[in-house]
């Protein structure tokens, strides 16, 4: 079955593309440009582990005047998963992201998932299916996954801001400082 990953270049995505991999999905990733501060960041990584694990990539780009930040993005899941179903060839199959339990985030919830599975599915009749691997794990247990893969900690970019070296102070730096010293 194919499977579409809304790819990053972060652990979360990362895992999720290596877990589909290994479950023999035919895998592929999305990213999306949205003007998030860290998109050139991200880009950049997302061609590198692409590569590393030779899958094709689709990238989208939507322009607007907003730009944005570190922090909480109202509907950004819902916008990722909109935009991969309209621009990103998204037929059949799944279309996977790689959210994960304990933000306090709305799109990173079962309910948002579930829903969103069902806008999905009636969009596609039927031929779409939105899945989250991770959405009853922790960040902790996805890092666990992630370290257990032996998957490349640092070609992956998780800062919020953008900044390099990373601001520190994001809560996907402050994740990542967390799960180093794990």
């Amino acid at each position: 079955m194919h499977a579409s990953v809304l790819f990053s270049g972060g652990i979360d995505s990362t895992s999720c593309v290596h877990f589909l991999k290994k479950g023999g999905h035919e895998v592929r990733g999305i990213f999306v440009d949205f003007g998030q501060a860290a998109a050139r960041r991200e880009d950049a990584a997302v061609d590198v582990l692409s590569e590393k694990l030779s899958i094709p990539v689709i990238k989208l780009r939507v322009s607007s005047s907003i730009k944005f930040g570190a922090g909480e993005l109202i509907g950004r899941n819902l916008f990722l998963i909109a935009s991969a179903l309209l621009l990103g060839n998204c037929h059949d199959g799944l279309l996977a992201i790689g959210i994960h339990s304990g933000t306090n985030y709305y799109d990173c919830s079962r309910s948002f998932l579930s829903r969103v599975e069902v806008l999905a599915q009636e969009c596609s009749d039927g031929r779409v299916s939105v899945v989250a691997p991770f959405v009853d794990w922790s960040k902790d247990d996805v890092f666990s996954y992630f370290k257990a893969a032996a998957l490349p900690l640092n070609d992956t970019y998780s800062c919020e801001a953008g900044a390099v070296p990373t601001c520190g102070s994001c809560a996907s730096c402050r994740d990542r400082v967390r799960l180093y010293a794990g």
